[in-house]
């Protein structure tokens, strides 16, 4: 297959040159894409050589793209299909994906599956959220071995604050839609986040867990390995 800017599928046109570009190959977001059309434009990423990531998928998505691909796997939790793809090269944590608690893992499962896409090394450290602050405190160590921190949290969102008083390390925050009452289906957590005391703090939008881990994949290309 001859690597032109984009494979026009008609409905879409797959970007070939991403990775030469921006660092990481076309990603397939599956939300309002029919399961025929999420196979086609993986057949083209699978048959340019590229590694095929698919964010937000269904069952149903899966179904389709295993009949044709029977080594993808299904990632249920984090909704992502992954095909291919190299293992990270570091043996050592490059990032670590802080959750808040267990109601927040979808979203930090795109997180750590993101990641682990792009062949970054990822540390989950989940279910310490501030209810329990005992449980943060207690894995600081391993926390401090990572280079970027991730840290997902929905309710108020106060986890990223109290990490980033903790730490030296770039703390990327992912408000997620959970919580009790007038959460708003996650402003409140965003807010609050956006508003965080923790010096550097960056947020991204609600649930974006495929932003944040893209974030840190472009942080860490930055630093010496």
């Amino acid at each position: 297959m001859e690597h032109s800017e984009a494979f026009d599928l008609g409905f879409a046109r797959v970007d070939l040159s991403r990775a030469d570009r921006c660092g990481r190959p076309e990603v397939i977001f599956c939300e309002g894409k029919l399961p025929t059309e999420v196979v086609e434009i993986t057949a083209v990423l699978h048959g340019a050589g590229q590694a095929v990531l698919a964010t937000r998928a269904g069952a149903d998505h899966f179904a389709a793209v295993q009949q044709r691909f029977p080594e993808a796997v299904f990632h249920q939790r984090a909704r992502c299909i992954t095909l291919g793809g190299t293992n990270s090269s570091s043996s050592a944590p490059q990032v670590a994906v802080l959750c808040a608690g267990t109601s927040d893992l979808p979203v930090a499962e795109e997180v750590a599956v993101c990641l682990e896409a792009f062949g970054r090394s990822v540390d989950r450290i989940w279910d310490i959220g501030v209810a329990g602050l005992h449980r943060l405190l207690g894995e600081l160590e391993r926390i401090r071995r990572a280079k970027v921190l991730i840290v997902v949290a929905g309710m108020e969102g106060a986890l990223p604050s109290v990490v980033k008083g903790l730490v030296s390390q770039p703390v990327i925050a992912v408000p997620t839609s959970v919580g009790y009452g007038a959460n708003f289906a996650g402003l409140a957590s965003l807010l609050g986040m956006l508003n965080s005391c923790g010096s550097g703090v960056c947020v991204v939008n609600i649930d974006n867990g495929f932003g944040a881990a893209c974030a840190a994949d472009d942080i860490l290309r930055l630093l010496p390995s």
